[in-house]
């Protein structure tokens, strides 16, 4: 994924935090537990303190936000004219999503139906009736709360714009407020620090502090986000207003989220991890250590190699092969990082690194929640 920043001033790269958009990588946590194992004791004290009616309301609507993350909780990013910066507070950015034109509104919402609709130059479905019907139709395969939301922001926005605020605002009051107070310090200590990055060593020190999943290319001018997904957007849009904003998020870990909806500036979240946290390993090398494991004879080779050290003559012995292939087999192994060489005299004895393949399944849903 790539962002366009050639031209871009550094003081168009901010660093910022937003409640509203911390509120919606709660409610993530919430729905699904699983993707974010540090948080069980919070979602499950939380979950379990909710009013029934406003847990009700929740999972009406947590479509927005489970399966999918829903473009609402960055309005400050589709605001016409606007800076692109977020509120100090939830309700400001509340405000700020009432700013929101209805089409961009409702485009935002529809997120959930994987239809992306409108793309830049469609018709929006509240005012065309095939992508209206299309809209429609997608919302039919999610299920029938889909529908029903679908049909009723179709109808009429506005009801179901104060509902979606009155929501927020609820949730703010049950928990949320406690639980900003808590992270923000942690979130606005780190914006400020890579604020003073950015001012004082310049644009790629900064994205080398936010994620080892950064990467810029200062003569191309190009932002590269290693995530699974293919996509392009540029921060230096004039008819939408040149900036970048990075947001630093608690509940978001691990997810590494990039908005790049048409006509939406830039908006990089990413996980302020703990220290004791190793790094995930980048889209490349997960991608190489999976396809050397895929091979049935690595995969028998790897099977002696856990259990102890072997020269390429020893596994070509018990393994029927000549040394030779045992030699490719193990320099592929070991261009992915997967085993550890040491010479004993003569010797030379490999190893597999059961710290690295361990973590490759953890590595592998990093790399595809990122």
């Amino acid at each position: 994924m790539n962002i366009d920043i050639a031209g871009l001033p550094s003081d168009r790269i901010v660093f910022a935090t937003s409640p509203l958009t911390e509120l919606g990588n709660a409610l993530h946590a919430l729905s699904e537990p699983g993707h974010h194992p540090g948080v069980h004791g919070w979602a499950t004290a939380t979950s379990a303190a909710l009013e029934p009616d406003l847990a009700d309301r929740l999972l009406e609507a947590e479509f927005l936000w489970r399966n999918t993350f829903s473009d609402i909780f960055m309005p400050y990013a589709g605001v016409r004219a606007g800076d692109g910066r977020p509120g100090a507070s939830l309700a400001e950015d509340l405000d700020i999503l009432d700013r929101l034109d209805d089409e961009r509104f409702v485009t935002a919402a529809l997120e959930f139906t994987c239809a992306g609709l409108p793309g830049a130059g469609d018709a929006s479905p509240l005012v065309n009736a095939g992508t209206r019907a299309r809209a429609l139709e997608m919302a039919a395969a999610r299920g029938p709360r889909q529908v029903k939301f679908t049909q009723r922001l179709l109808a009429d926005p506005a009801p179901v714009r104060r509902w979606v605020r009155r929501l927020f605002e609820d949730c703010d009051q049950a928990f949320f407020a406690d639980t900003w107070r808590r992270v923000s310090v942690q979130l606005v200590a780190d914006a400020r620090h890579k604020t003073e990055v950015l001012r004082r060593r310049g644009v790629q020190e900064a994205v080398s502090a936010v994620s080892a999943a950064l990467t810029l290319d200062e003569e191309a001018g190009r932002l590269s986000v290693d995530k699974l997904a293919e996509a392009r957007t540029t921060a230096v849009d004039p008819d939408v207003g040149t900036g970048l904003t990075l947001l630093p998020t608690s509940f978001g870990w691990p997810h590494l989220t990039v908005l790049y909806a048409p006509g939406w500036r830039p908006v990089i979240q990413y996980p302020v991890r703990l220290p004791d946290l190793p790094a995930p390993a980048s889209v490349e090398l997960l991608q190489r250590r999976m396809g050397a494991l895929a091979h049935p004879m690595r995969m028998h080779l790897c099977r002696n190699l856990a259990r102890s050290a072997y020269t390429t003559g020893e596994l070509a012995d018990a393994h029927g092969i000549t040394a030779p292939e045992v030699s490719r087999h193990l320099s592929v192994l070991k261009k992915a990082g997967l085993i550890t060489t040491r010479r004993r005299g003569r010797y030379v004895l490999h190893q597999l690194d059961l710290t690295v393949v361990a973590r490759i399944g953890s590595d592998f849903l990093e790399g595809v929640l990122r």
